[in-house]
């Protein structure tokens, strides 16, 4: 018996199971296909101290064997039903995820099911998994964007969402069977988990299948803290080599804040397109930079703007200036070109990221954790719409100027000039 009254959102699908488990369901009945996203709340920031990576451990090794199949068997039994699986962990969350006919649901569920239910965390799989994550780990140095980027996020927090997703290379390495296990008593539950299934076949029968796979299904729950950051400074890690790394994060307005569609279209007139202000600015006219982009990130409670821009050593000083100047520059406004260009980016990037079945479980399920509530893309498209230019730049005119933390990778510090100081 469901534990909520079933919500429906034409066509979505949102209700409870008894044990805590939110079930969100998305009929695509033009699909042969369904795609299911587990979400839950499992992530480096709430990894035990002395056991950094524990998480990155746990959903590499839920993937090896569950119930009666070890890993091997395991993952013949999906091969042969064709089902495309993966994980992957964050600061905040673990997923366990899968695509497959719909036909194959009701056997597909339970396999799946039995990931969380009943893992095999056989000894035999640990040293490999916890080797697949070191290698992970070390790869990191091997890339400076993905370095300054873990650099950065290290620079800006000072809660434990400065972790690294990867871990802790002194953690990993002593790293036992028996310590890993007991996270998964102490985290893995169905309280606060997320599943989400969109795709063809009928909603009625997916939520059955759900409620029969993972309604008896018991488990603990970690907290999470909440985000704290640090006041805005500049950081700097040396890197030998001919790139330099270039990373600006500030403070903005979240998903259930006033002004985030604001924000979103300004982001996408400083980066949505090739003629959007960064690429204009940065690399058409000063040739400054090989990358450059910006976004809005998200972890739970808080919102940061992320500026990234990869150069070499002897144009970084002048790069520097000029993402700053953009970031500034933003507050005088955006035209009605820009305006209009980003809202048809925006919209068509919404479009057709939905048209994939995995691609809409994934965001529904970051929906419930950013907003409280899954958002039909409907709704999405139409308060896009209704943010003309005139409200944009009233947003825009009344945010408070950006001072940024700061954060370069490469040979030497860059020393600011008194225009971007």
């Amino acid at each position: 018996m469901l534990h909520s009254p079933v919500t429906i959102q034409e066509p979505l699908v949102d209700t409870t199971l008894p044990n805590g488990v939110r079930v969100l369901v998305e009929p695509m009945p033009w699909l042969p296909t369904l795609s299911l996203t587990l979400q839950l709340p499992v992530g480096s920031v709430n990894d035990p101290e002395g056991g950094v990576g524990s998480a990155a451990l746990l959903t590499e090794w839920l993937q090896r064997g569950a119930g009666d199949l070890d890993a091997r068997a395991y993952a013949s039994v999906l091969d042969d039903l064709g089902v495309r699986r993966g994980g992957g962990v964050g600061r905040e969350t673990m997923s366990l995820s899968a695509a497959f006919l719909e036909r194959d649901a009701a056997d597909v569920f339970g396999y799946l099911a039995d990931q969380v239910r009943r893992p095999r965390l056989g000894d035999e799989e640990f040293a490999g998994v916890r080797q697949l994550a070191l290698h992970d780990l070390a790869a990191i140095d091997d890339s400076p964007p993905q370095r300054l980027g873990e650099a950065l996020v290290d620079a800006y927090f000072a809660s434990a969402h400065a972790r690294s997703a990867y871990g802790e290379r002194a953690d990993l390495e002593r790293a036992t069977p028996e310590g890993v296990r007991a996270e998964l008593a102490r985290r893995v539950g169905p309280e606060g988990a997320v599943l989400v299934v969109a795709g063809g076949g009928d909603a009625a029968r997916t939520l059955e299948l759900a409620e029969a796979s993972f309604g008896a299904w018991r488990g603990g729950t970690a907290t999470t803290p909440p985000p704290e950051v640090r006041p805005p400074h500049r950081r700097h890690v040396h890197a030998e080599g001919a790139q330099v790394q270039i990373g600006l994060c500030d403070g903005a307005v979240g998903p259930t804040d006033h002004g985030w569609y604001e924000q979103q279209i300004a982001m996408g007139v400083l980066d949505g397109n090739m003629g959007a202000r960064l690429f204009t600015e940065v690399r058409e006219k000063r040739g400054l930079a090989y990358s450059v982009g910006a976004s809005t990130r998200l972890v739970r409670g808080h919102a940061y703007t992320v500026v990234r821009a990869g150069t070499t050593p002897e144009r970084a000083g002048e790069t520097l200036d000029v993402l700053i100047e953009q970031m500034r520059h933003l507050g005088a406004g955006v035209t009605l070109e820009e305006h209009a260009r980003a809202v048809r980016q925006l919209r068509s990037n919404m479009v057709m990221q939905n048209e994939a079945s995995g691609a809409r479980a994934g965001r529904l399920a970051a929906d419930v954790l950013h907003v409280g509530r899954p958002r039909p893309l409907a709704e999405i498209m139409d308060a896009l719409e209704g943010v003309g230019l005139d409200r944009v730049n009233e947003w825009l005119a009344a945010r408070p100027e950006p001072h940024p933390t700061v954060v370069t990778l490469g040979p030497r510090e860059l020393v600011a000039s008194d225009r971007a100081a």
